[in-house]
């Protein structure tokens, strides 16, 4: 079974799978083992039209669909998802200002992020505010003709790196609907940077913690109205959730095709592995649920390329999509046995990378929490 691709999205994929295991994956797991962040690999995706799809051309992006850029993400996921994170935070930074900001601001910051001339970062997690959006506690003052920002974020994916950052802040002391958002631009007074953190996986991208400490920001930096903040941020992580599901499609294939490949090389009991039950159910149960997970994300692009509601499907896609790269991961392992365990085996990098799926942009508790409140309501 299978979703019937256009030429152009068939194109994307057969671009981006060229791209990715030629100019990826060779240096994957060299830099996640430095801890490196693939500048040089950002520069290049940008150049492609990777770090801004779904912008329209005349804000200097692809134009592409939510299918095309599924399908990139996934490829790229499938050699290295530290960069395909990287990938689908710049284009999902796009999102709140090209739906809700100005012209004015469309035209100072869409182009340079669209092409990669500079990575952007959305900036919603705090110490004490993650699932709860609503708790956000950094606080946005309107003064003369700034904003005076005060607080911090954290795991904020492309910080250390980003010349833009999408802020999310609270204007009022409604709880959803005093929050707003603003653009930040690195180097604006008051803004600070901190040091990388250091992960279990996605290695080789960027994530940091974030200072605002009297941080002045113009007032035309606000994007839509005061107060729809919680709308603009719902609506963004119902898009990010579409390419983190992309994500963990991709390094579940790469994991099913590493025990495919192990299981037919090893021996045990006087043929290969791959003849025995245990693993042939393993990579059966891998090969459907994978096939399912990418049907579901596919589906919720299409829906959001439509212009229909897709949050539902979105929070299923993401939590499938997620729970499956965590179980086909494992077995891949399991099936590599010690040598699984081994760094210089891609597939103890991709178990490692796949844990992060089920907790970012919503954690598994959050999918089923805003899937029972679609069916129960």
């Amino acid at each position: 079974m299978s979703i019937p691709l256009t030429e152009e999205q068939q194109m994307v994929r057969a671009m981006v799978h060229e791209f990715a295991r030629k100019e990826i994956e060779p240096i994957a797991a060299e830099n996640d083992s430095e801890g490196r962040f693939p500048a040089g690999i950002i520069k290049k995706m940008g150049e492609l039209g990777l770090m801004g799809m779904m912008v329209p051309e005349k804000y200097g992006g692809a134009g592409a669909s939510a299918v095309s850029y599924a399908l990139a993400v996934q490829e790229i996921a499938y050699s290295c998802a530290s960069t395909a994170v990287t990938m689908s935070c710049n284009n999902l930074t796009s999102e709140p200002i090209l739906n809700h900001g100005s012209e004015l601001l469309k035209r100072k910051y869409m182009v340079s992020l669209a092409s990669g001339g500079k990575l952007g970062a959305i900036c919603i997690t705090e110490p004490d505010a993650g699932s709860d959006v609503g708790a956000i506690r950094t606080s946005a003052k309107l003064k003369g003709g700034e904003y005076i920002v005060n607080g911090a974020k954290m795991f904020i994916t492309n910080g250390g790196l980003s010349d833009i950052f999408v802020v999310f802040v609270r204007t009022s002391e409604h709880k959803n609907r005093g929050l707003s958002a603003l653009v930040v631009e690195r180097g604006m007074p008051g803004f600070t940077v901190g040091r990388p953190e250091k992960k279990m996986g996605i290695c080789a991208s960027n994530t940091v913690p974030l200072a605002f400490e009297g941080c002045r920001v113009p007032a035309e930096n606000l994007i839509g109205e005061e107060g729809e903040g919680f709308l603009i941020v719902m609506e963004a992580l119902d898009r990010g959730r579409l390419g983190i599901a992309s994500q963990a499609v991709g390094i579940a294939r790469a994991a099913l095709d590493e025990a495919v490949r192990y299981s037919k090389e090893r021996k045990a009991f006087g043929r290969p592995i791959a003849s025995h039950q245990a693993i042939r159910w393993m990579i059966a149960d891998a090969s459907k649920d994978i096939e399912a997970a990418h049907l579901l994300t596919l589906s919720a692009c299409i829906s959001c390329d439509r212009g229909e509601p897709f949050t539902h499907e979105a929070s299923i896609a993401k939590l499938f999509a997620s729970e499956t790269a965590i179980r086909v991961t494992y077995d891949a392992l399991q099936i590599h046995g010690g040598y699984g365990y081994i760094k210089e085996y891609k597939v103890e990098r991709l178990y490692r990378d796949a844990r992060i799926t089920t907790i970012y942009e919503g954690s598994s508790e959050v999918q089923r929490l805003v899937i029972s409140n679609h069916v129960l309501k």
